[in-house]
């Protein structure tokens, strides 16, 4: 059977491809503008979030004298290191600065360590429950987690006075006798900064949304493996959640490092002041040494913002993911 000359032109022709949409110039003129006006919405609030911050900083570089300028002074004219001396009582000084100056490196150093205990004890026994209620099937799981979620409901000031009474009544410490009567227990010690902020139902909450999201099967081949409740925890939860880890990190320092009304309730003695409570009654006691307390405050807020910057995306990372399922 032959082909007529019509068919055979037919077949030869080459098959045109279908048309692919193309990417026009409006479309990307499109996401310019809006990633300009972005940009022109945001900066000014970056702007008004970063001054305070900013003339702080620079506030603690100047004289008491420029301090108060007005217009203020963004860039010291004759930058001095005097404030941070006289805060922390450092370098030669006279007898007014000493006078003047009732700063002390110690309550950095106590602020540094109740909180950096605080975040490790957290994360870790906050971790061991979520992988519970997360992972471990036992009879009246979900109630019991509702019930302790709800406990996030109650204020913190309705519980000051029972954490007062439990920290002063602690048995065998501070004088105590086994019926926790006779002394002040863990009153005006670093026990007592630290033990009440070992756990929280938030972070318990974020790393169990968190766990939730990774796969059964997975856990399923750990133990088919020989693995118990206690090394799966360890070698295959524990890696995986280190954005979550990270975000309940930072929140739990955070809280720890600022927190006044607590260490102002249970401390007496100036060995144990934090740097919040420290700079609170050095303005009292001193009328205010602005200089000095604009470095104080320098001091108290650069960890936070160190901390931050270091672990941000691991932060952002563990907010956005948890919650995945749930």
């Amino acid at each position: 059977m032959t082909l007529t000359t019509r068919t055979r032109k037919t077949l030869d022709r080459p098959v045109r491809e279908p048309d692919r949409p193309r990417r026009g110039r409006g479309v990307n003129e499109h996401s310019t503008r809006a990633k300009v006006l972005t940009y022109l919405v945001l900066a000014p609030g970056a702007i008004l979030f970063v001054a305070p911050f900013a003339w702080l900083l620079s506030a603690s570089f100047q004289p008491l004298s420029e301090i108060f300028h007005s217009p203020p002074t963004w860039i010291p004219s004759h930058p001095t290191l005097a404030g941070y001396k006289g805060f922390l009582n450092l370098g030669h000084l006279t007898d007014a600065q000493k006078g003047a100056g009732h700063g002390d490196w110690r309550w950095f150093a106590n602020s540094a360590f109740v909180a950096g205990s605080i975040t490790v004890l957290n994360t870790l026994f906050n971790a061991m429950a979520a992988y519970c209620f997360a992972k471990r099937k036992f009879p009246g799981r979900n109630v019991i987690f509702v019930l302790f979620l709800s406990t996030m409901m109650v204020p913190p000031q309705v519980t000051l006075i029972p954490n007062y009474l439990i920290i002063k009544h602690i048995p065998f410490f501070g004088g105590n006798d086994i019926f926790g009567n006779g002394g002040h227990g863990w009153l005006d010690s670093y026990y007592g900064l630290i033990m009440p902020g070992t756990v929280s139902a938030f972070g318990i909450f974020l790393l169990r949304q968190y766990m939730l999201s990774i796969p059964d099967d997975l856990l399923d081949a750990a133990r088919i493996d020989g693995a118990g409740d206690w090394r799966i925890f360890w070698r295959v939860v524990m890696p995986l959640c280190g954005p979550a880890l990270a975000a309940n990190a930072i929140f739990t320092f955070q809280g720890a490092w600022e927190d006044f009304l607590w260490p102002l309730i249970i401390t007496d003695s100036p060995d144990h002041y934090t740097a919040p409570l420290g700079l609170a009654l050095f303005v009292v006691q001193n009328r205010t040494s602005w200089n000095l307390l604009f470095a104080g405050s320098v001091i108290a807020t650069l960890p936070m913002v160190v901390i931050f910057l270091i672990f941000q995306r691991r932060f952002i990372q563990g907010i956005s993911l948890t919650g995945v399922k749930g």
